[in-house]
């Protein structure tokens, strides 16, 4: 285990799905800091520059308790500086198992949202496996004040995944043809995919020469639904299933946009809302206490979950005033530049870990 300021690498460990484009993308960044980086997964996928421990495959929610074991000694082998586990209620719960400190826990949004709501013992589960953290993050105020009724130890941070402001940039608005719409979410049942595409087919309706087209990126289990829902309602031509897209893609696509659609039930600070306000788009999202954080109300950027006709209504404003949307998504631009560049979060990290190695991280007042 080197010593913090020795010559040799700091090591750290993320427990996560290496197949995450969120865990890949943290990886990188710590690569890029003078990290040795590792990660222990049990969903594989290779990584540049990062060492990869393959856990046993998880099929069901019980298989995390039968990694335990596995974890511990594949940590252990690793001996690095530092432990993080990505999403609490499952690699928390095996970098908890560990007994290796510091153990930093990163909550996503849903593992603390939705997964506790499941049962009485999942919700002690959560609350045991976050006092085993030695530092915990959280990507939005409100994630934290949820995991802070577990009465965790350790000190709370909001750090978010922030954007690739010189990947995801603004394209010129007047060559960007018809009205096109994108949506970065997976094709899950909690992401509300098809009450995007019912909201589509009810503004072709009042608006049927406004060139209205949905690009759906990310995939997902519900594809076979959901293209069966785009016949359904005759979309076939004003809908393009892009699937999973690199950062150069999803740029790409966005760029041809004009508004950017996220409307989950539940969410935490979506990495897709962020790279969309990085590109200069209007947002309309949920309104989610995170998703106030970054959008004004009043600029009709917020309607209640699984409601497709206030969602059609938001388009439709700004379908019928596109010198609004412009005006919008350049504020959205100027928020980013100020306050979600990715480089800056990272960097708020990565000195996070120095002061955890330190010893010398203080409490907030809030924790």
């Amino acid at each position: 285990m080197a010593e913090p300021g020795s010559t040799g690498a700091r090591h750290l460990c993320l427990l996560g799905d290496a197949n995450s484009v969120h865990v890949r993308r943290w990886a990188g960044e710590m690569l890029a800091r003078g990290w040795r980086v590792s990660v222990v997964t049990a969903r594989p996928e290779p990584i540049d520059g990062v060492e990869q421990r393959v856990l046993a495959p998880v099929r069901h929610s019980a298989d995390w308790l039968l990694r335990a074991n596995q974890a511990r000694e594949t940590v252990a082998e690793l001996a690095p500086d530092i432990v993080h586990a990505h999403y609490v209620t499952s690699y928390g719960y095996l970098a908890a198992r560990c007994g290796q400190h510091p153990i930093v826990m990163t909550a996503w949004g849903s593992d603390i949202l939705l997964t506790p709501r499941r049962s009485a013992l999942l919700r002690w589960l959560t609350g045991w496996t976050l006092r085993r953290a030695d530092l915990i993050t959280g990507d939005s105020l409100d994630l934290l004040d949820a995991m802070r009724v577990y009465r965790p130890t350790a000190p709370l941070r909001q750090i978010h995944w922030g954007a690739d402001l010189a990947r995801f940039s603004p394209s010129a608005w007047d060559l960007k043809p018809g009205f096109q719409i994108a949506s970065l979410r997976s094709w899950e049942p909690n992401y509300s995919i098809d009450v995007i595409v019912r909201a589509l087919a009810l503004l072709a309706r009042t608006r049927s020469g406004a060139g209205a087209h949905l690009h759906l990126l990310g995939g997902g289990s519900q594809e076979e639904a959901l293209r069966a829902l785009v016949r359904s309602l005759g979309l076939d031509g004003q809908v393009t299933f892009h699937g999973r897209l690199d950062d150069a893609g999803m740029s790409a696509v966005m760029q041809a946009c004009k508004v950017s659609v996220s409307v989950p039930v539940s969410d935490a600070t979506s990495v897709s809302v962020l790279e969309s306000m990085a590109c200069g788009l209007p947002v309309v999202a949920t309104d989610l206490p995170a998703n106030r954080q970054w959008l004004e109300a009043g600029d009709g950027a917020l309607v209640p979950a699984g409601d497709p006709l206030a969602l059609a209504a938001a388009l439709q404003a700004w379908c019928e005033d596109e010198d609004r949307a412009r005006c919008i998504g350049e504020r959205n631009r100027r928020r980013m530049e100020a306050e979600g560049a990715r480089k800056v979060q990272m960097d708020a990290m990565s000195s996070l870990y120095d002061q955890l190695l330190r010893g010398d991280l203080p409490r907030a007042a809030s924790d």
